[in-house]
């Protein structure tokens, strides 16, 4: 990997097999990154439509040649690989994984926001984000993971996510 940039990516699933759907996503990365570290598990309750099971959600760092279209068009064969269909928003998923972060950049393309336009509202997306990057600042705020994880939760009062396990980060490396 010549070109490698730091990437961080958001997975979540509540649909079918959901653990065994992460580890098949997080497995076929290898095929575009290299994966350095991956966040703990965890369970969160669903958020827009709640009337689904509860998702499993993680996070992880890796290292990727591609660029951000070809890194989104990548983590979306995975996902339509796995069984994701269209459907509407905040739907029961197989698979889901978004990029939060490429690099320091901000990208703006119709089809993709990066730094991820919603990650600092989501407390799915920070806690797993701070377990492995808590230092790294975000290009738009200018804030650590840290910071907007503690602002988050000082505006949310109560925590809806809880660990579920670190077993998934030892199945990876």
């Amino acid at each position: 990997m010549k070109n490698h940039k730091t990437v961080y990516i958001a997975f979540g699933a509540n649909k079918g097999d959901a653990k065994g759907n992460i580890l098949k996503a997080l497995q076929g990365l290898s095929a575009f990154c290299r994966v350095c570290q991956i966040s703990p598990l965890y369970l969160s309750k669903p958020e827009g439509f709640l009337e689904q099971e509860d998702f499993i959600n993680g996070a992880l760092e890796a290292k990727t040649d591609l660029s951000p279209i070809q890194l989104l068009a990548s983590l979306k064969e995975i996902e339509t690989r796995l069984g994701r269909q269209k459907s509407f928003r905040d739907a029961p998923r197989e698979i889901d994984l978004d990029i939060i972060f490429y690099d320091n950049e901000i990208v703006t393309f119709p089809q993709l926001y990066i730094p991820h336009q919603s990650f600092r509202k989501r407390e799915f997306v920070l806690l797993p984000l701070k377990q492995i990057a808590p230092d790294f600042i975000d290009p738009v705020s200018g804030k650590s993971i840290a910071l907007l994880y503690e602002e988050l939760m000082a505006e949310k009062k109560e925590s809806t996510v809880t660990k579920l396990s670190d077993t998934l980060a030892l199945a990876i490396s």
